[in-house]
């Protein structure tokens, strides 16, 4: 059977952009994959995590209040940490996150305020939003949260990484220079396609609390470029 000229273009384009994404997706698994390390909790682990709290200037992280930024120019948060709000913007939407207490979120389209079933969906999305994107901005400062465990694991070069495990199914390596500070991070979670992917932790700016925030994050051909970040008391 012949395929009509019409379906010749669409399988064209289907395999046009799913093969290179088939093949880099290959080059990495092989590349980087790996297994999780086995490693047990320990106060030597407690105690590098600290020197890299003490590098990233964690009092001042404490005394920060205010932070706002931009994620991959998509999404904006200004986030008022000690009073546990943060309002999140994307598209004509706009979410006043309570982050002790969902239900009494607010949500927004064209600043005109919404409930029921849209209302329900645009606040799912703000909670992922914001777990997702403020992970890529604060995660080394949630390294002692509750029912975090840390470990040493011995890396491939031979040098110790810090592992922070969040659950059985979330588990990261933090790669430390010699001034404890973090260059990178090896992920196994249930949401990547394999372990031991590694992003790194760059550009770090100082922002006005003292509070040190990364502004950009690379994997192969991928990056995330957090903008218009600001920190204050």
């Amino acid at each position: 059977m012949r395929l009509s000229k019409p379906l010749k273009i669409i399988l064209g384009v289907i395999i046009f952009f799913t093969l290179p994404s088939l093949l880099l997706f290959g080059f990495a698994y092989f590349k980087y994959g790996e297994p999780l390390p086995v490693a047990s909790p320990s106060e030597a682990a407690d105690i590098m995590a600290k020197n890299m709290l003490d590098a990233l200037n964690y009092e001042a992280y404490k005394q920060t209040n205010f932070i706002e930024w931009t994620h991959k120019k998509r999404r904006h948060y200004k986030w008022k940490k000690k009073e546990g709000s943060c309002t999140v913007y994307w598209k004509d939407y706009k979410v006043d996150l309570n982050l002790s207490d969902y239900s009494k979120s607010k949500c927004y389209v064209h600043n005109f305020q919404v409930d029921g079933d849209t209302g329900d969906d645009l606040l799912e999305d703000a909670i992922t939003y914001f777990e997702n994107d403020s992970f890529w901005l604060v995660a080394p400062y949630t390294i002692f949260d509750e029912g975090v465990t840390r470990s040493i694991v011995t890396l491939e070069d031979g040098s110790k990484g810090l592992m922070a495990t969040y659950s059985p199914k979330e588990s990261y390596v933090w790669k430390l220079d010699t001034n404890n500070f973090p260059k990178s991070l090896k992920m196994w979670t249930k949401k990547l396609p394999f372990g031991g992917i590694e992003m790194s932790w760059k550009d770090w700016t100082t922002t006005e609390s003292g509070a040190q925030l990364p502004t950009f994050h690379k994997f192969l051909v991928f990056g995330i470029q957090l903008n218009h970040i600001t920190a204050t008391k």
